[in-house]
């Protein structure tokens, strides 16, 4: 088995250290983008369903800049978005390179995508529910925990769940111009060396990596589905 390894995938041998250190920091990416993602676009999601016309919380001022800037960042393609943030991401992260330099544009392309996710899975929640939760005099707080979120948790994994696999990409994609991970490696080695055997285990590890990820989400929607 070694052998045919090392008969196939000559550069992968070589340059292991490279790709279990690329593999570790798309890993890194995918976790420490993915929670932030996760809390600020669950935040917005929530707001986006409680402000809106007829909502628990209706505001048509919040809602409108809410939605306005949403459509704004969803519009740009993930590429442009980096370069056009890359003044902000070395104000905030103080370098634009690297695992650090990826995480503020990671976070930003990703949030939007994941809010309207969470805006979708809450609409599905029925109204009736949340107009008995408001009849016994429960808070719009207590609405929003019991109520919209309680009653969507599988549609939130399945949001979870979409939204790491879209993550992944978005990270071979910072990883092109610098940002680390299995993006990075890939390019540097796999295409501009032309080293096919690295081209094909990069593609070997990403389809695992998105596999596992959503058999974990269809497992945990299974669980919580009622």
């Amino acid at each position: 088995m070694l052998d045919f390894i090392v008969q196939w995938m000559p550069n992968v041998v070589l340059r292991w250290d490279g790709l279990v250190q690329a593999f570790w920091e798309t890993i890194i990416l995918l976790v420490v983008c993915g929670f932030l993602s996760f809390i600020v676009g669950l935040f917005l999601g929530v707001v986006l369903i409680v402000t809106k016309k007829g909502g628990i919380l209706q505001n048509l001022f919040i809602w409108r800049i809410l939605d306005f800037c949403i459509n704004i960042i969803r519009a740009i393609p993930f590429l442009i978005l980096i370069i056009a943030l890359l003044p902000v991401t070395r104000t905030i992260m103080g370098i634009a390179i690297g695992v650090r330099g990826a995480i503020f544009p990671l976070v930003v392309g990703t949030v939007p995508f994941f809010a309207r996710q969470i805006e979708a899975a809450l609409s599905e929640v029925d109204s009736g529910l949340i107009e008995a939760a408001q009849s016994m005099g429960d808070s719009p707080i207590q609405i929003i925990f019991r109520v919209y979120l309680h009653e969507s948790i599988p549609s939130i994994i399945r949001a979870t769940t979409i939204t790491l696999i879209a993550l992944i990409g978005y990270i071979a994609i910072v990883g092109s111009i610098g940002g680390g991970g299995i993006g990075n490696f890939a390019i540097a080695y796999g295409h501009i060396r032309n080293d096919t055997d690295i081209m094909v285990i990069v593609v070997i590890l990403s389809v695992l990596l998105v596999t596992a990820i959503q058999s974990i989400g269809d497992f945990l929607v299974r669980k919580t589905t009622h």
